[in-house]
């Protein structure tokens, strides 16, 4: 029998940070990706040689900086989730955020804010308040889709629930109609 020429590799064997290296590595990949994205498909066509340019679309609002009416105390306010889209029929993207304390511990109730730019192209601010953290939701399956936000909001039944354990669950879909965000639950949802 021959002998390898090329000896024994070292990862034949794993080790525990090799598996710490490759989850770091595709967290890494996740995360990216959630940061770059294409830009949004128009359905717009080209009508020859005399056809004209559409405008640049806007970009949409950018949370970093913004002032959201939460109150934190020493911790400090963190973005968990954001989307972007046209939800007034302007024709420029708002951006909608899910945020909530940076707390070391439990369950921080979310609060969803969408954010919209002057149109003189000033920095972003807060114009609507989809949902508070007074309420005690938590927002899992967020999107801003068709005009539309939808989510779905975990929450208690009553006060002597313990914050780990919401026992209701709801869906819910805001869209932009005669200047105010109205909300609707779709067909399909339950409560706990």
């Amino acid at each position: 029998m021959q002998q390898s020429a090329v000896p024994e590799l070292a990862h034949n064997h794993p080790r525990p940070i090799h598996w710490v290296a490759t989850a770091t590595a595709v967290a890494g990949v996740v995360a990216l990706s959630s940061v770059l994205q294409p830009n949004p498909a128009t359905a717009a066509q080209a009508s020859g040689p005399q056809s004209r340019t559409a405008p640049a679309a806007s970009s949409p609002p950018d949370p970093a900086g913004v002032d959201f009416p939460i109150e934190c105390g020493p911790v400090k306010e963190l973005v968990v989730k954001k989307a972007s889209g046209d939800l007034d029929g302007d024709g420029k993207p708002e951006t909608v955020v899910v945020v909530h304390c940076d707390a070391p511990m439990g369950t921080p109730p979310d609060g969803v804010y969408v954010l919209t730019r002057a149109a003189d192209g000033g920095a972003p601010r807060v114009v609507a308040t989809l949902v508070t953290p007074k309420d005690r939701l938590t927002v899992t399956h967020f999107a801003v889709r068709d005009g539309a936000v939808s989510a779905t909001l975990l929450g208690y039944s009553t006060a002597d629930v313990p914050s780990c354990c919401p026992d209701v669950k709801t869906g819910a879909k805001w869209r932009w109609k005669n200047g105010v965000f109205v909300r609707s639950t779709p067909a399909g949802t339950q409560t706990a």
